[in-house]
């Protein structure tokens, strides 16, 4: 490709790209660009949200660049403010480097990870000391910091702002500097810090790098981002049923933006599956499932696609119960005279996260054992071997006693 096709096959999709012609005239250097993505690993889970860009990187890697991936093991301790109407609450090195161990692998689902320079972020910032912090503070202002939204709408409602969030964009930024990167990608809610980025590659007397991101993925609830935290995500190693479940569910107006963002559709392929659907030309039930394949057969393979499929139709579509069903141990110390409380049932089968969202999901008539609805939420039920739970429509379990 010439370097004008291959800048609108690299960025062509883009939501903001600082500058085009800058990356133009990157590209005709004629020499492989180093592309800059960074996670900070606060869960341990990357979902389709993170691999929007990180499709984006691997068409900068078969281009021939190299992408320079960086772990956040250091940010992670500070806390991303992006999008954050509060400080974040900062996680234990002991959960951030178990959270890394699994990055690399699950990157691998999208990246040729062989071929990426995998860095930790802590190699350069650890070192970097009071010293090199106070001189990369004044390379920026105050009043520039609060020019970020989500900054200025804490300071104006005189919500607190920590100055460890201050130094957030700061030493992400430090990062560019560290790997001489040519390209920062990520999503739009990162733009302010890769702008910071051009600038205190500036102050470092660099070619500052070129920003560019891309639309955020809407998740499953079809208003917020997809987010580990908000439980709206697909995680990229889930089983595939669980990930064709999930994207059975979600709303039919997103299905367009699913199809531009994680398929090769594009924005122009996505239009015509909407206009398709709004004119009666294809169902939307037929189109999630189109999508649920695509996806599961790119992060496990085609045969696993048709057999979640397959899957979904028998349990919803033929109302008949999954083929299998994980174990649900219950041990006798939970019992009482052959009885357990219906509340913890559902926890342990996974179908709810607290005792509340239990009871809420119990008094919606959403819980049976062995077909019969459970709607009493101070229940105690008697359970025996082989009895079947199912918590709303995906979750089911076999009691095992123990």
């Amino acid at each position: 490709m010439t370097p004008e096709q291959q800048l609108e096959h690299l960025i062509g999709d883009a939501s903001e790209v600082h500058s085009r012609e800058e990356l133009l005239e990157k590209l005709k250097l004629g020499r492989p660009l180093r592309i800059k993505y960074g996670a900070d690993p606060t869960a341990p889970d990357l979902h389709l949200g993170h691999s929007v860009p990180m499709m984006r990187l691997r068409r900068f890697q078969d281009a021939g660049h190299k992408v320079v991936f960086i772990i956040g093991d250091f940010t992670a301790r500070i806390g991303d403010p992006s999008g954050r109407s509060k400080t974040r609450p900062m996680l234990s090195r002991e959960e951030i480097d178990s959270n890394a161990r699994t990055f690399a692998q699950q990157a691998a689902k999208i990246l040729d990870i062989d071929a990426c320079e995998l860095r930790y972020n802590s190699e350069w910032l650890e070192d970097l000391g009071s010293d090199g912090m106070i001189r990369l503070a004044s390379h920026y202002t105050l009043a520039r910091m609060l020019e970020r939204d989500d900054f200025r709408k804490r300071y104006d409602a005189e919500e607190p702002i920590s100055i460890r969030e201050l130094l957030y964009p700061l030493v992400q930024a430090y990062d560019s500097v560290a790997v001489k990167a040519d390209v920062e990608v990520g999503g739009t809610d990162q733009l302010f810090n890769l702008l910071v980025g051009r600038d205190i590659m500036r102050a470092y007397g660099m070619a500052p790098q070129v920003a560019a991101t891309w639309t955020l993925l809407v998740g499953t609830d079809g208003t917020e981002k997809m987010s580990k935290s908000l439980g709206n995500y697909v995680g990229v190693t889930e089983p595939p049923q669980e990930m064709f479940g999930k994207l059975m569910s979600i709303p039919d107006e997103v299905l367009p933006h699913y199809f531009a963002l994680l398929t090769d559709e594009g924005f122009d392929g996505a239009e015509r599956i909407d206009r398709a659907m709004q004119a009666g030309e294809r169902h939307p039930m037929e189109v999630k499932k189109e999508l649920a394949r695509r996806i599961i057969a790119r992060y496990h393979d085609q045969a696993a696609a048709d057999a979640a499929q397959a899957e979904f139709e028998q349990v919803f579509s033929r109302g008949e119960k999954p083929s299998e069903m994980p174990d649900l141990p219950v041990a006798a110390c939970d019992m009482e005279d052959g009885r357990v409380w219906v509340v913890k049932l559902v926890r342990a089968c996974g179908g709810a996260s607290s005792n509340s969202e239990a009871r809420r999901l119990i008094h919606g008539g959403a819980v049976r054992l062995n077909d019969e609805k459970i709607e009493d939420e101070g229940a105690n039920v008697e359970v025996s071997d082989g009895d079947i739970l199912q918590v709303g429509k995906r979750t089911f379990a076999k009691v095992v006693l123990t």
